[in-house]
């Protein structure tokens, strides 16, 4: 099959770098070392003149540093990150410069248990050293100096990848300037353990293993290797993908199905598929790679190493991205919330999303459309592009309508310069724009739709993906001076819930809301008989956001009842009749929309 070059960084070349050593070799946690090390490693764009431009990739489990790109002119050597890595992708190597590396223990090139002993002359083995990832990420800093780089970009990883990004941005902090995390944990799950003692059992046991000493043998632990990966394999994809792709459907051709019942083998087709996942994977990794790599995985514990994850992450200097996906059940969403959550504890300039992709924990190398973009917009733009904003962010003050120009300027002036923001509901950012511009450079957003998230994102702001119906529970009380709701109460599900929240993280609050009681909107209701539709309200009753309708009474009568103090009130107008009615005190029937300051009652300076 021919290669489609189009968008590609072309036909690639492993190299490989003889690591230079102190004389007491490269030093392990466990206190061994290693005479000697190489490392086998892959490159895509150019270096820029100031440094500044490198991407360094961490590789899942069983990957390589063969990211994007074809090893040779066959489309099936495609790198496995092809889709993301590459002329005008989600990492773009016409603006930089890409660097993987195979790990350490791996047998892709760089040292392993399959490469020789200096010692010996013969293949490691079983004396092949215990490492961690620990080890992992030190052998990837002296690898990156070696080659000239003393600062990262972005480092990227996903899945096992992962874990090293977050093990690389806790031990060398000063060294990176963005850190993207995807479908990771600080640590494994108890199920995510057992898949992997399973799966090594499954080698150990195989007569051939012969206790890792089975490189002059002419037989290889085969059956073992390729029925860990038949294990392994199943976690990567969803339970729904596994149904959708295979079901109970079968396949009987080419099968002798008299013979079959007098086995335990089937015809069903996830049978033939998990076997094909299986000889394929003999074919391009080694046992004893497998067994050192996911010990390694397994004993990775940010908690255990370090006392708590906040201890921990305190120690993060650069900006993080952590990427969860919906249906993964091998990295659940949750554990990259703890990860997200914990870092925005400690102040850490942190974005954190939810995915929607449908194949499971293996989705990051297939459902790529939305995590491209957002890594895209994450990245720091180092070429002709970058101007220390993004295109869209520069955009935002032109667009800015004459009515949002000034509501915004009224909630400006309900805050104190250098104070700290959360926009709940923050849509695309343009709030959080604003207040920077206007030295409220300290801002957060939350927002549910993803197509907000990446464009705020793009801004250069931190924003977490999440529905505040559920609650704020990963932001601590008081962390932040105001938290915003611009229009957002009427369309949430738990008004009452929301506004509590607001004042447990919050000092104090700041709501924009439209006012359903205002003239104009009665004497349309009165004389047609239906909803209004215009103005603060410009949808169709079957067709909008707004779930609350309320008016000023309501809101005012609903911070009585929970003892929410009303610090300042402004009643905003849409013409002569609006205004007069204000003027005379009567805003619930004049108002347009309604900008209020609220706090806590015990809060409210005297």
């Amino acid at each position: 099959m021919s290669i489609d070059l189009k968008n590609s960084v072309g036909i690639v070349e492993t190299k490989s770098l003889d690591i230079t050593l102190p004389a007491e070799g490269f030093l392990l946690e466990s206190g061994n070392s290693l005479a000697e090390v190489t490392v086998a490693y892959e490159t895509y764009g150019k270096l820029n003149a100031e440094g500044n431009n490198v991407i360094f990739i961490c590789h899942a489990l069983t990957g390589d540093a063969h990211v994007a790109g074809y090893a040779n002119d066959d489309a099936a050597s495609k790198g496995w990150w092809d889709e993301m890595v590459g002329p005008g992708k989600g990492i773009d190597t016409d603006y930089y410069h890409v660097v993987c590396a195979n790990i350490l223990g791996g047998c892709s090139g760089t040292t392993g248990p399959s490469s020789n002993n200096p010692a010996t002359g013969k293949p490691y083995g079983s004396s092949f050293p215990h490492f961690t990832v620990t080890d992992v990420v030190n052998l990837h800093h002296i690898f990156l100096n070696q080659l000239g780089i003393n600062k990262i970009a972005a480092l990227i990883g996903a899945s096992f990848g992962g874990m090293q990004a977050i093990e690389m941005s806790l031990t060398y902090p000063s060294m990176i300037e963005h850190c993207i995390c995807i479908a990771s944990a600080a640590s494994l799950s108890a199920q995510a353990l057992s898949f992997d003692i399973v799966g090594r059992t499954a080698i150990t046991s195989d007569p051939n293993w012969n206790g890792g000493d089975y490189y002059e043998s002419d037989n290889n632990p085969d059956n073992g290797l390729s029925l860990a990966r038949k294990i392994g394999h199943i976690t990567y994809l969803s339970p729904a993908i596994m149904m959708s792709k295979f079901g109970r459907e079968k396949n009987r051709e080419g099968l002798d199905i008299e013979a079959l019942k007098e086995t335990f083998l089937s015809d069903f087709e996830v049978e033939s598929y998990l076997d094909h996942q299986g000889d394929k994977f003999v074919g391009r990794f080694d046992a004893n790679s497998y067994l050192c790599i996911t010990k390694a995985m397994d004993e990775f514990d940010v908690e255990e190493r370090y006392g708590s994850l906040d201890e921990a992450f305190s120690k993060v200097e650069c900006k993080m991205l952590v990427v969860a996906l919906t249906s993964d059940w091998l990295f659940p969403p949750y554990q990259s919330q703890l990860v997200a959550n914990s870092l925005l504890r400690m102040g850490k300039h942190v974005s954190y999303a939810t995915l929607c992709a449908p194949h499971g924990h293996d989705a990051f190398l297939v459902d790529v459309e939305h995590l491209s973009e957002m890594i895209r917009a994450f990245l720091p733009w180092v070429g002709p592009r970058y101007n220390g904003k993004s295109d869209s962010s520069i955009a935002v003050t032109e667009s800015r309508d004459t009515v949002q120009s000034d509501e915004y300027d009224r909630i400006l002036k309900m805050m104190k310069p250098g104070s700290k923001v959360l926009d709940l509901g923050c849509g695309n950012g343009d709030l959080l724009s604003f207040l920077t511009e206007n030295s409220i450079d300290n801002g957060i957003g939350i927002d549910i739709d993803v197509r907000n998230v990446i464009e705020v994102i793009d801004k250069g702001y931190a924003v977490f993906q999440d529905d505040i119906d559920s609650g704020l529970a990963m932001i601590a009380d008081d962390t932040y001076d105001y938290a915003i709701l611009g229009e957002t109460l009427q369309v949430v599900r738990k008004p009452r819930l929301l506004m509590k929240e607001m004042l447990r993280v919050a000092k104090e609050g700041i709501v924009l809301f439209p006012n359903f009681g205002k003239w104009s909107h009665r004497l349309h209701l009165l004389r047609t008989g239906r909803m209004p539709k215009g103005g603060a309200i410009p949808f169709e009753w079957y067709d909008t956001p707004n779930i609350h309708p309320f008016t000023v009474r309501d809101f005012v009568d609903l911070c009585a009842e929970d003892d929410i103090q009303i610090v300042d009130m402004v009643c905003m107008t849409s013409g002569v009749v609006d205004s007069v009615l204000v003027r005379l005190g009567l805003c619930n029937a004049g108002a347009n929309r309604i900008l209020v300051k609220v706090a806590k009652q015990d809060s409210v300076a005297l």
